[in-house]
């Protein structure tokens, strides 16, 4: 009779029936999309002719590490609402540089857009990155008058990594909303897969730093966006995150996009006439 091979550690299912090849693949959203790199180009080009703007103000100190800057961009409407967008790149890369063109669709809605950079992994934990946003998000409602936004109408949104930390700092007494796009909502297969090496979550990070297990007694309005063409895993993260809220009977609604996948999606923030332009103009209006 033949022996049947051993099987190797390596292929051992660790998450959800998946191997660790299994649920490398399954976060790694560059792969997923072929044309990634260009997607990003593209953003650099649209985002630094965005910043190059005479009314555009950059690389404002929120806190004493280098990267903790924001770029502040107006509509020029008075007293406007905020949109404060966090970047993504899995908590380890990308730059606020690179996101400012989400900006075009708030802003021709008389919202204005700060987008605050923060500490990349390994040189900080994932704590003191969401210590990070929390206090750009302080810094920015302490000065309100000298931006000249309406502090009562502060929303917080961001996408992929950023929209984990949307949700991380949601209940932050400034907020009034929150919109996370295409977020990670549960840390337990990112502290299993190739993300980790970075990362290096420890299960104390797991437990207090997924959105989906400390859901508070208390949220203001959330809207998720994820894409109908995004890998399973993101947008199963979404979908469970919304049903577990909405059993605790907090406001957070999901909506899935078709066709968007993890980068097309961001051409519906940065449109006027996008969905998730929309919900956010919404939101605003919401909170006259």
């Amino acid at each position: 009779m033949t022996k049947r091979p051993q099987q190797s550690l390596s292929e051992k299912p660790i998450y959800r029936g998946m191997d660790r090849a299994a649920l490398d693949a399954a976060y790694n959203n560059s792969a997923a999309v072929a044309d990634s790199p260009n997607w990003i180009a593209r953003w650099r080009e649209r985002s630094a002719a965005v910043r190059a703007a005479s009314d555009a103000r950059l690389d404002i100190a929120y806190g004493k590490r280098p990267r903790m800057r924001l770029d502040y961009l107006p509509s020029g409407a008075r007293r406007a609402p905020l949109f404060v967008f966090i970047h993504g790149g899995y908590w380890q890369r990308n730059e606020k540089e690179t996101f400012a063109f989400v900006a075009d669709g708030p802003r021709a809605h008389g919202i204005d857009v700060a987008v605050p950079g923060y500490t990349l992994a390994p040189n900080v934990r994932l704590t003191d990155i969401v210590a990070e946003i929390r206090q750009a998000l302080s810094f920015l409602s302490e000065r309100a008058d000298d931006f000249g936004f309406d502090r009562e109408r502060l929303f917080v949104g961001g996408w992929s990594a950023g929209g984990h930390l949307a949700a991380m700092v949601a209940d932050h007494p400034a907020c009034r909303g929150g919109i996370p796009i295409s977020g990670i909502f549960e840390l337990e297969p990112i502290a299993l897969n190739y993300l980790n090496e970075k990362l290096q979550l420890d299960a104390g990070e797991v437990a207090r730093l997924s959105p989906l297990r400390e859901l508070p007694a208390r949220l203001p309005p959330l809207r998720l966006f994820v894409g109908g063409e995004e890998l399973p895993e993101l947008q199963r993260q979404s979908t469970d995150y919304a049903d577990a809220a909405r059993a605790r009977g907090l406001p957070v609604a999901l909506s899935v996009l078709p066709a968007h996948n993890h980068f097309s999606i961001l051409d519906e923030i940065c449109r006027p006439e996008g969905a998730i332009t929309r919900a956010l103009v919404e939101m605003a209006a919401n909170q006259r």
